[in-house]
């Protein structure tokens, strides 16, 4: 039976204690992902409080990272999502997607609802990637694809 969080203190303790072992254990999200049977983002978003784990993803995790059954059972509830508390973020990895928002937001509806007219692209049915690929120019960029299901607006 699926069960949902309406505080997210304990997801958050649970996260913290997640990340401690995570690193007292030298484990990267990648090794996390593989014990869990699912992807980096969506493992590691799951261990961050914003989706619930599958119970034999949810047991491998709290495995890996030695956390008890509770632990494990709690990584399986339905969260109460959502990682940035009000107002504009402050950690700057974060605020750099906000600002990217704020300048493209306009531009992203614009396109999106040209092409595929009035709806939404789906946070639910939703894939998440992170590359790190060359720079020809010297350096390295951050490839970020997000890969969401277009869903129209319905008249009813």
């Amino acid at each position: 039976m699926a069960h949902a969080q309406f505080n997210p203190t304990a997801r958050e303790a649970l996260a913290d204690a997640a990340v401690e072992a995570k690193v007292r254990k030298n484990l990267t999200w990648q090794e996390i992902a593989d014990a869990a049977g699912l992807s980096p983002a969506f493992t590691t978003a799951a261990v961050l409080g914003q989706h619930p784990l599958p119970p034999q993803s949810a047991k491998a995790v709290a495995e890996l990272l030695d956390l008890d059954d509770d632990a494990a059972a709690l990584l399986q509830t339905i969260p109460t999502r959502g990682s940035i508390p009000g107002g504009v973020p402050t950690d700057p990895t974060i605020y750099r997607f906000y600002e990217m928002i704020q300048v493209y937001g306009t531009t992203l509806k614009a396109l999106i609802h040209e092409q595929f007219g009035d709806g939404i692209i789906s946070a639910i049915n939703f894939k998440l990637d992170v590359r790190k690929v060359a720079d020809p120019e010297g350096g390295e960029r951050a490839v970020i694809t997000l890969d969401g299901k277009y869903l129209p607006t319905k008249p009813f």
